[in-house]
């Protein structure tokens, strides 16, 4: 049986939720008409457009600008600060709406997510006619708009849905695929990122379709494994299963950054730095139990250049001294002694913390761990700021906290 994906997104959620919010508590502006933006904290340099009304867009301002710079572009454009827990509760709305037409839907990120329909035409009546309903009732019942794409697996049924919006059903079975999706620039695929889409030009490929039409053999050449991904991708080629709605994904690594409120100029501020997110990268590998054998820290300049590098353990470590004597390592090779903006570590290659194996030419950890343990159960109980380090007896640490993420394998 073929199958039939659908695709659900929001268009431009968090505005729209934040608008949707103002809304139902009696404001009669509806900030989606106006020139808008939701951004950060532009004193704490967390200012960066998250989300932007249509006519905002119109005025050339873009998603990931800094605020400065979009108000340069467009004087009069308001701004309002983000709201993820008020984002969480129309999150959950929306997928309890979803919840009814299928068991089988996977959350892609907060505003998006996938729905397994095969099968289902018999109880619930056709694809397209089931989509059309799904969209009109969140419209209805939420207050905001989504965009679905349909196909027969999720990665068309995701590039339909960014064909043209917003407000919109599309479609993009195999058959469509030459029409619809090959004149498209390369770096529309999913997946193609910007550091990708120059070689790609080198190579003489502009388009999805010269992509799809390009010798598999040279891009694994070029590429890789990534090459052969891409392949596949512009041939409409996914496989991947939408999970069901209590699959829990297998998590590949724990990260956690922070953009600072000034430039970090000296090696020690640096480190008080990353002692901070080591904390919590620790704490998070703990209460997972789980441990990493890699620790990898990235770093970005004032003016914006991005750069990181990684170190193999010889033992997989969840002790917070562990993670940060690696981190400080990396970080002395290579720091290249300009301003940074942003400093970050990830936990990978992860492992469950029960197959660690000791090895005589590593640290031993063990008086450090026992002492992580009783931390992490005071800060569970009590508070994370209950407990802290001498260094941040200040409440420094707080304000290098950063914000943890966490990386599953989604889209293989």
């Amino acid at each position: 049986m073929s199958r039939v994906i659908f695709h659900i997104d929001v268009n431009s959620a968090f505005l729209s939720w934040t608008a949707v919010d103002r809304l139902n508590q009696g404001e009669e502006l509806d900030i989606r008409t106006i020139p808008s933006a939701i951004g950060g904290d532009s004193e704490s340099r967390h200012g960066i457009i998250l989300a932007k009304s249509n006519p905002a867009k119109k005025y050339g301002v873009t998603t990931g600008e800094p605020i400065g710079m979009a108000l340069q572009k467009c004087p009069e454009l308001v701004c309002f600060p983000p709201n993820f827990p008020l984002y969480s509760q129309f999150s959950r709305a929306m997928f309890e709406i979803l919840s009814e037409y299928s068991d089988r839907i996977e959350q892609f990120s907060i505003d998006e997510g996938f729905l397994d329909y095969t099968g289902m035409e018999r109880l619930l009546g056709p694809p397209l006619e089931t989509a059309e309903k799904i969209r009109q009732r969140i419209k209805k019942e939420l207050g905001f708009t989504v965009n679905v794409g349909v196909s027969s697996n999720k990665l068309l049924a995701k590039m339909a849905g960014e064909l043209e919006k917003p407000d919109k059903l599309i479609t993009l079975f195999p058959e469509e695929i030459e029409k619809k999706l090959w004149p498209l620039p390369v770096g529309e695929l999913f997946m193609v990122g910007r550091r990708t889409v120059p070689r790609l030009h080198e190579m003489g490929i502009h388009t999805i379709g010269e992509l799809a039409k390009y010798p598999q053999a040279l891009l694994e050449k070029e590429f890789k494994s990534f090459g052969k991904m891409m392949h596949a991708y512009a041939n409409g080629i996914d496989d991947t299963p939408v999970a069901p709605a209590d699959h829990q994904s297998e998590m590949k690594s724990i990260g956690n950054s922070t953009t600072t409120p000034f430039d970090v100029t000296d090696k020690d501020t640096a480190y008080r730095i990353l002692l901070s997110l080591s904390e919590t990268v620790s704490m998070r590998l703990r209460c997972s139990k789980l441990c990493a054998q890699e620790i990898a820290v990235t770093l970005k300049s004032s003016d914006f250049k991005v750069y990181s590098h990684q170190k193999q353990l010889l033992n997989a470590v969840d002790c917070t001294n562990a993670v940060y004597e690696t981190a400080k390592e990396i970080f002395d090779e290579v720091w290249k002694k300009e301003p940074l903006r942003l400093l970050g570590i990830r936990a990978g290659k992860l492992c469950e913390e029960d197959c660690v194996q000791l090895s005589i030419l590593d640290n031993d950890w063990n008086k450090q761990k026992k002492a992580d343990t009783a931390m992490d159960a005071i800060r569970l109980k009590y508070g994370k700021n209950t407990v802290r380090r001498s260094t941040f007896a200040n409440g420094e640490g707080k304000a290098f906290a950063g914000k943890m993420k966490i990386n599953n394998d989604i889209l293989k």
